[in-house]
């Protein structure tokens, strides 16, 4: 008698089966993980123009001190000049080099965004997936608070606390914005949450006696990579804003040299009004780039988890 095994098919050059990250599979490394993420961004038209944007301003913000052709707050210039061969951006009412402050204020810029974006974020995820893991009354708590930051208008908000602490250095606008960013991330990440705790390997991991915080961020984070790099690069881009309209008003420390007290002293000094058009324009545009990077990139995040997304 012929005993006949079935043998599964072969796998398909190039195929591997999909395990879920939080189903027993092996985590790589976070080198690995990160190399791979930046090879996917980088396929993407839009977040690889973005990638080459940011490198470029992070380029300017560590280089500062070789790219500048002056010292930012030296006043050794001839005030109110307009562009000139010594001067590419013209001087300020104090006789300071503008084009020296740009790319020295590309280090409090991106400063703010990122490390405020980071602070934001960190809090949205902690919170957002504690809310969405844990239905009931720790969920209703959570989830007055988030509304409760949701609805209470973000740049008043800031404003009032931005005025009212006594240090006005760049570590308190970073605390004023990642304490005003975080609501929309956390609503978000808790929606997303809530639908994973219910999957199998979150359940076989509770049954099996892991601790909250493990069944949380070990099996329930990795599976929301991608929306969390979003919502990491949407809080960046709202701590760029946020910086430079807080900066603007005055709220900040006026001898920091960043893009946004430029603005600050292009408008106590008139700068439009003495044909210093480019005061304005080039922090302003810098901003835009900064921002415009940000979303870019936020862009390709999607292709993270989603293979569908990735361009061939």
């Amino acid at each position: 008698m012929t005993i006949i095994t079935a043998v599964p098919p072969p796998e398909a050059p190039g195929t591997a089966a999909q395990i879920p990250i939080g189903a027993g599979g092996a985590i790589p490394g976070p080198l690995r993980f990160l190399g791979r993420a930046l090879r996917t961004l980088w396929s993407n038209g839009k977040a690889r123009t973005g990638l080459i944007i940011l490198g470029l301003i992070i380029f300017v913000a560590v280089f500062a001190p070789l790219l500048a052709p002056h010292s930012p707050t030296a006043t050794t210039f001839t005030p109110y000049r307009g562009p000139n061969a010594v001067n590419w951006f013209g001087t300020t009412g104090n006789g300071q080099d503008v084009f020296s402050q740009i790319i020295y204020g590309a280090r409090v810029s991106l400063l703010v965004g990122l490390v405020a974006g980071g602070l934001a974020t960190l809090v949205a995820v902690t919170l957002g997936l504690i809310a969405g893991y844990r239905p009931g009354p720790i969920d209703e708590v959570l989830g007055f608070v988030t509304n409760l930051a949701l609805v209470i208008p973000a740049l008043p908000l800031m404003i009032i606390l931005a005025a009212y602490l006594q240090g006005r250095s760049v570590w308190t606008i970073v605390l004023v914005v990642a304490f005003t960013s975080w609501a929309t991330g956390a609503r978000v990440i808790r929606s997303q949450a809530s639908t994973l705790r219910t999957r199998e390997f979150v359940t076989s991991a509770a049954f099996s006696g892991e601790r909250l915080f493990r069944v949380v961020f070990r099996e329930i984070l990795p599976n929301m990579t991608s929306l969390v790099a979003a919502s990491f690069f949407a809080a960046a881009t709202a701590a760029v804003l946020a910086e430079a309209s807080l900066e603007f008003l005055g709220l900040g420390n006026p001898a920091t040299v960043s893009w946004g007290t430029i603005l600050y002293h292009a408008e106590q000094q008139n700068a439009l009004l003495t044909g210093q058009w480019v005061m304005v324009f080039a922090p302003g545009l810098a901003i835009v780039l900064l921002m415009v990077s940000f979303t870019l990139i936020n862009f390709g995040v999607d292709a993270l988890s989603n293979p569908r997304l990735r361009e061939k």
